[in-house]
């Protein structure tokens, strides 16, 4: 099914570029990846996994399709999974993810899902192929898998990659084209604005990965004129949400809308279920109840307001006070809305008097003279009083992940040691 969509794709427009690798120069059109993709292949393989940051990755799935064989991208460096046994009917596709163990798992997805999760994405982010995606996140990922291969080669959205998220590489490859979409996670955005590397000729500007911090988000609007637009996805179930607006959000925690022929809801523990056609099949080899009958049960606590999404935590990350609980992202949205807060994260330590259970602990990164008494005051006239922390530890900056992500378990451990 993958691969007939590609050739009706393709051969509709055979001389327009549809991928460019600004690292070597190279391009081809929707007929030349076509003509490569009909070329004869081994299919010894069962199981394909492109790992290739490079235009190869395309090449491969084109190949793997063909072939039909099913695909489990992988990052650079990644060890493939061992897949024993026969999959479930009907699956072509299997991206990797952890449980909340740590435990590699995979999520099996079938043509028909991946064909929905590109359509849902293309529809209500408004993808042009006279805006092509200028490709820096990692086409292995849910995210790049989803937003940069499946539009160009199943709704002819042209693909540049860059070779590199590097500033100088960035301009570099959005040169080659009069505008383009520039899909990024919130690290990148920072360091892109923090170096005046910021296309001028971007037109449409996506952050996912993690939540998009308000003060980034209206900083780089009021400087730009640009604005970023938040997405939320997973890879059990690809896209979830998207931020439409014009102008920056009010609220950080606001993820956007569902997008469409996305249903979401909240459930009897406050977290987000998520239906449609472009949830995942099932967990490979161990399949749970979280994932199941077109059904994503996540692990995010959710409110919905108005048709907009307001993501609450994590029910991993809550913070136990005396009985009550209050999710470490609640602490941390207040705080960061702080004009003078570059960074923070809030996580919970045992506490010497049993009855409270937890000690709320405030990690941040803030500009020079803001003190803790003044944080406090302002917490105090946003949160109750018990949501406002009772310890509080000021860094330099709080390092996130290549997803723009900050890990309270790491900071967790690093204040903890820090007492020893």
């Amino acid at each position: 099914m993958l691969y007939e969509l590609w050739r009706e794709s393709a051969s509709a427009c055979p001389k327009r570029i549809a991928l460019r690798d600004a690292a070597d120069g190279s391009a081809w059109t929707f007929g030349e990846l076509l003509t490569l993709s009909e070329k004869p292949g081994s299919k010894r393989q069962r199981i394909v996994f492109p790992q290739e940051p490079s235009s190869e990755f395309i090449f491969t799935v084109l190949r793997a399709w063909r072939n039909q064989q099913v695909i489990c991208p992988l990052e650079p460096g990644q060890a493939a999974p061992t897949i024993a046994g026969p999959l479930p009917p009907g699956v072509v596709h299997l991206k990797t993810t952890s449980a909340t163990t740590g435990a590699s798992r995979l999520v099996a997805f079938t043509a028909a899902q991946l064909i929905a999760d590109a359509e849902n994405i293309v529809a209500t982010m408004g993808l042009k192929p006279d805006w092509p995606n200028l490709g820096v996140v990692s086409l292995a990922h849910s995210y790049g898998f989803s937003n940069l291969v499946l539009p160009l080669l199943l709704h002819r959205i042209p693909l540049i990659l860059a070779g590199s998220a590097l500033p100088e590489a960035v301009r570099r490859a959005a040169a080659l084209e009069p505008a383009i979409t520039l899909a990024g996670v919130p690290a990148l955005w920072s360091h892109w604005h923090e170096a005046e590397a910021i296309p001028a000729n971007v037109r449409l500007a996506i952050s996912a990965g993690a939540p998009l911090p308000l003060r980034l988000e209206r900083t780089i609007f009021a400087r730009r004129g640009l604005k970023i637009h938040n997405f939320y996805g997973s890879s059990e179930c690809g896209g979830i949400a998207y931020d439409s607006s014009s102008e920056p959000r009010l609220d950080g925690a606001c993820a956007g809308a569902a997008l469409l022929n996305v249903q979401v809801a909240v459930n009897s523990r406050g977290c987000l279920e998520v239906r449609g056609p472009a949830v995942g099949q099932t967990y490979w080899p161990t399949a749970t109840n979280s994932l199941s009958d077109g059904v994503f049960r996540t692990g995010d606590l959710a409110q919905i307001f108005d048709g907009n999404i307001y993501l609450r935590g994590r029910v991993s990350d809550q913070i136990n006070i005396a009985g009550r609980k209050v999710a470490a992202e609640t602490i941390e949205n207040a705080l960061t809305a702080h004009p003078r807060v570059r960074d923070c994260v809030a996580f919970g330590v045992p506490c010497a008097d049993a009855a409270r259970g937890e000690t709320i602990v405030a990690c941040l990164a803030v500009d020079a003279g803001l003190s803790r008494d003044v944080l406090k005051q302002y917490l105090m006239e946003k949160l109750p009083a018990w949501q406002v922390p009772r310890e509080w530890w000021f860094v330099d900056s709080l390092a996130a992940n290549d997803r723009g992500k900050l890990s309270r378990a790491q900071w967790r451990k690093r204040y903890l040691d820090s007492l020893k």
